[in-house]
């Protein structure tokens, strides 16, 4: 059975959706089987990896006038795209009974065909969000190393422990992923000692180093293996990828 990881941080601009794509390309890169699914609005995954819109998304699954449908991109990576249409998504669901646990039961007939199941949720902690954490095994959370970007690191902790609580108990914080990290500047030194004090052991070894690289990888519509795989980009998320398996595998 695969495990299904979300990708979570309700401030934008952190590294999310990067981290999403290039975790799963990295752990393709590792013989893994990945399905990706976009539940963000802004559709910037899909976008992000040249998906051309497709009749059904994640948008009509969720309404249930379909599977999910995923959508090859290259050997044992797929993705199941999103569209603006899904930012009506919470207020149409509203009133249906078991609203938080759609997503799991879209996953149930597919989830033993993957490896890994990752969730880009959108930036935002309404329903979409506990639908995908409502049907995860782990949780991580992509911090860039910016002083604003801990504001509201105890929101997310409390939305985590929420639903944990009432919806899925067997929901961990997987772990912290640093990104955009230069060890140059003080300042993301700090952050990163920060959120230590904060995280504890759950923040990863592995720091994402800023990289032209991982910007200009989106525009050409690939993951940052496929369009440099020697950049420090590619290192890092490789290096991330293994301290991933290596978690999972000692059951932290």
């Amino acid at each position: 059975m695969g495990k299904i990881i979300s990708l979570l941080n309700h401030k934008g601009g952190v590294g999310k959706t990067t981290s999403t794509i290039n975790i799963g390309a990295g752990l393709v890169e590792l013989g893994k089987k990945v399905l990706l699914i976009d539940l963000d609005p802004q559709a910037n995954l899909s976008l992000s990896l040249g998906i051309p819109r497709q009749p059904n998304t994640i948008y009509e699954a969720l309404r249930g006038e379909s599977e999910l449908e995923p959508y090859n991109v290259r050997e044992n990576l797929d993705v199941v795209m999103s569209t603006l249409d899904l930012s009506g998504a919470e207020m149409e669901l509203i009133n249906e009974a078991g609203r938080e646990y759609i997503l799991k039961e879209l996953f149930e007939p597919i989830k033993d065909e993957y490896d890994f199941i990752i969730i880009d949720c959108p930036p935002s902690l309404g329903l979409l969000t506990l639908n995908a954490l409502g049907a995860s095994d782990y949780v991580y959370i992509p911090l860039q190393t910016q002083f604003l970007a801990l504001q509201g690191l105890a929101k997310i902790k409390q939305v985590i422990d929420k639903v944990k609580f009432r919806l899925n108990k067997n929901l961990e914080i997987g772990g912290v992923i640093a990104t955009m990290y230069d060890s140059r500047k003080i300042l993301n030194r700090d952050v990163v000692d920060t959120i230590k004090k904060y995280f504890g052991e759950k923040v990863f070894n592995t720091l994402i180093r800023d990289n032209v690289s991982l910007a200009e990888a989106p525009s050409q519509r690939q993951d940052i293996f496929n369009y440099n795989r020697n950049s420090i980009g590619a290192t890092d998320y490789m290096n991330l990828c293994k301290e991933i398996l290596q978690r999972i595998e000692d059951g932290k």
